[in-house]
């Protein structure tokens, strides 16, 4: 992109805005829970990013985190996390427009959705869960890999 001189605007990118929508802790064995166990749990972790345009050039992202920890098929704690942001995108090329939203938006979000959901961890009254990083690029192709699947069952 020009701008009326002719000299080309870089992309850029700015935070307006980061929240927590929603967050919940479950430890529904509690206060069992808590009490030394034999091994560790297994955890697992669920990730989505979601975007919608708020004008012309302001995008607000959620970062939606689901953790599980399970030890021998029981739950042994849950924690749902929706953690938003609003960005202001200029400069970006429309064919360029959603990858780049829907990567680096949640790649800015990330580190304190991770330390939200550590704390969480914490005040449930187990060691704080350091979710491991995520490759938001990874997590795009997959979006558009069943995007795409989604459209050829349409067809």
């Amino acid at each position: 992109m020009t701008d009326t001189q002719g000299a080309i605007q870089q992309p850029s990118l700015n935070v307006l805005a980061q929240y927590l929508k929603d967050l919940s802790f479950e430890n529904p064995k509690a206060p069992d829970s808590l009490r030394s166990r034999e091994g560790s749990p297994e955890i697992s972790v669920g990730v989505n990013v979601s975007s919608r345009q708020r004008s012309g050039v302001e995008y607000e992202v959620d970062l939606k985190i689901e953790v599980k920890a399970e030890q021998k098929g029981e739950t042994v704690f849950q924690i749902e996390m929706l953690y938003g942001g609003l960005f202001r995108v200029q400069n970006v090329p429309q064919a360029h427009l959603h990858p780049f939203v829907m990567i680096e938006c949640p790649r800015l979000l990330f580190p304190f959705a991770r330390q939200i959901v550590a704390d969480a961890s914490v005040r449930g009254g187990f060691p704080p869960l350091m979710i491991d990083p995520i490759d938001f690029v990874q997590l795009y192709q997959q979006y558009l890999a069943r995007m795409q699947a989604q459209a050829q069952v349409q067809q």
